[in-house]
């Protein structure tokens, strides 16, 4: 998706590094910043089944980061990872698997999540409406193919209403609360409404882009 918008998603570490000093956000291209997992990628292919590596990756994020928000494909793995997140050093992580099945914070369904904070940890369940979302039927956030979510992005990003418009605020207020910006997830999601309907989201978004082609 992000490469339909036009960006150069692999313009190197130094560049994306540069891109996160002066615009805030980055990307960081997973062949590139974590080689060892590239030899698994065509193994996960052909297995076709969830692995090791599902949880291998957040768990060994090569930036070094001590603030993370993870989805997690069964909820019996969210004590595993946050304690072994705490004992690597990791200062703050939302651990989310949600009622429908899914490895964020979901629209349609309440969500189960696991919080570590400072070494100490928490269970939680946090529901579309607690936030002031209504909740969506199952299956209103599907994806297609590239173009498809570079549509849905930009419709988004341009402030269209709506259930794909819900799932991306909710998923980065609980972001914006673990990186520390605000005391909790629904100040997050405020904040994240904010970013887009300011048109600051989109600004950026386009100011990224426009950085990776230079």
């Amino acid at each position: 998706m992000l490469e339909a918008t036009g960006a150069q998603i692999d313009p190197g570490p130094e560049r994306v590094a540069e891109a996160i000093n002066e615009i805030g956000f980055g990307f960081m291209f997973a062949p590139r910043f974590h080689p060892a997992m590239k030899h698994a990628i065509g193994p996960r292919k052909e297995l076709g089944v969830r692995t090791v590596f599902n949880i291998l990756g957040p768990m060994t994020n090569p930036a070094g980061v001590k603030r993370q928000l993870i989805g997690v494909y069964e909820p019996e793995l969210m004590p595993l990872m946050a304690e072994v997140l705490a004992a690597t050093g990791s200062k703050h992580v939302v651990i989310a698997h949600s009622q429908d099945g899914m490895d964020e914070f979901s629209i349609s369904a309440p969500t189960d999540y696991l919080e570590m904070k400072d070494g100490d940890t928490s269970r939680h369940t946090i529901s579309p409406t607690d936030v002031g979302f209504e909740e969506h039927p199952a299956g209103s956030v599907r994806g297609g193919e590239a173009a498809d979510n570079k549509a849905i992005l930009l419709t988004v990003l341009n402030g269209e209403k709506g259930a794909y418009r819900d799932a991306v605020i909710f998923n980065a207020g609980a972001m914006i609360y673990v990186a520390g910006g605000v005391g909790d997830i629904k100040n997050g999601v405020a904040a994240a409404a904010e970013a887009i309907d300011s048109g600051t989201a989109l600004f950026r978004l386009n100011q990224w882009v426009a950085f990776t082609q230079d």
